[in-house]
Formats: C-alpha cells, structure tokens, sequence
C-alpha cells in the first residue's frame, strides 16, 4: 500500500510522514530528499543550476540512497555513494537551489522510476510535491498538507535556527514565496493537488493530530 502525503514547503510533510510511518509500520520515503540531493552536488560543485543538461546527467549519475537501522523505517541517513549528506541537503544554498533544480523534466525522468522501484516491495509512507498527481496517481491513500504562510515561515525559521543557521523571519518568508511560485508554475510536475486527495490544514494542529487524521484513513481503506 502506498501512502501519498502532498504539500508545499513547510507545511508539516516531512515531520508527519515519519510520525505516520513509525505509527502504523510503513517504510518512509522522502523524494525531496532526493532531488536536495542533486541540487547538493551541484552547489558543491559549482555547476550552473540553470544548465538543463548538465543538472539532467548530474541527477542519472549522483547515486541517491538511504541507510536504514534494524527495525526503524525512517532512514537514518541519506547518502550519495557512501558519503552521508543528510545535514548538507538541509542548508539554505540548498533550500535556494532545490527548486531550480528540481523543474527540470529531466531530472525528475531520472528521479522518479528510482521512487517508484523503492516502494515496489514494501508498504511505503511517501512524501514530496507531485506524489499523488504523478509518482504513485493510484495510491491507496492521498493527503495533501497546507498551513498558513504565517505558520509555515515559523516552521522554517525554527528548522534553520536548530541547524545552526542564522536566519531572519522575513527572510525565511520570501524564500518560501518564491518557492511556492516556482514549485506550482514549473512544466514538470508541478505542485498540486490530486483531485481526490483529502486536504489537512495543519496550522495549529499537534503532530499527532494530524498522524491520527491520516491513521483513520489507512484503516478506512483496509491497513
């Protein structure tokens, strides 16, 4: 069973699909990870995030993969080859150049058959923008989690500042406009909201309100 969780920047994905994966016993799969991952190497290599081929044969080569521990569905790393870059996809050059990267359509050809094969064996929590409008359109269940600029910008600026990373929230605000803008315009793609997807506004929800939400449909489905 594939469970689809949508939504755009800061609005709860990441931190409820692990909740919901770790509740009901899924495997968890972040596909924002992935292409943070290519946009990683391409910063760390100084390549022109504008270059459509260049980021296109970048996303065919950096090999994407995640270390699992016993008996837990979250990762506990993501790596490209063996080098452990999960704290290097979470800096601000990455939050400025993910999006960049991510629109072009040959990047996400290359990225998402390798998603799509990584929840072939198993029941899978997945989280990203275009899961249930284009990675998995039949997943057994759809969710799409928003919340209000206000909220999300807080989210964020609470993210940066536990990372280590200065930042202002006016600042964190615009970043995540412009994300929004680019993410819901791109060709490939884009952001959106599958028809029948069910929309959870998260903005002054606990954690486990929202993973309880979620919870309820897997078992009207049959979990």
């Amino acid at each position: 069973m594939i469970i689809a969780i949508d939504g755009p920047a800061a609005s709860g994905k990441s931190t409820v699909a692990r909740a919901v994966a770790r509740r009901i016993g899924y495997r968890y799969l972040d596909t924002g990870a992935m292409y943070r991952a290519v946009a990683s190497e391409a910063v760390r290599l100084g390549m022109p995030l504008e270059d459509a081929q260049a980021m296109t044969e970048l996303a065919g080569t950096t090999k994407v993969s995640f270390a699992y521990s016993p008996d837990d569905p979250i990762p506990s790393a993501v790596l490209v080859g063996q080098h452990d870059i999960t704290s290097a996809i979470r800096t601000p050059a990455v939050d400025a150049a993910v999006s960049l990267v991510a629109r072009i359509p040959g990047v996400r050809s290359a990225l998402v058959p390798i998603q799509r094969q990584f929840a072939e064996d198993a029941n899978t929590v997945v989280e990203g923008r275009d899961i249930g409008t284009v990675v998995f359109p039949d997943a057994a269940v759809k969710v799409y989690l928003t919340a209000t600029p206000e909220e999300r910008a807080c989210r964020r600026l609470g993210d940066r500042e536990a990372a280590g990373h200065e930042a202002e929230i006016a600042v964190v605000a615009a970043d995540i406009a412009k994300r929004d803008l680019m993410d819901s315009t791109r060709t490939a793609s884009p952001l959106a909201t599958a028809a029948d997807a069910h929309v959870i506004d998260t903005t002054g929800l606990t954690v486990d309100d929202v993973v309880d939400r979620i919870a309820a449909l897997v078992m009207e489905v049959g979990f």
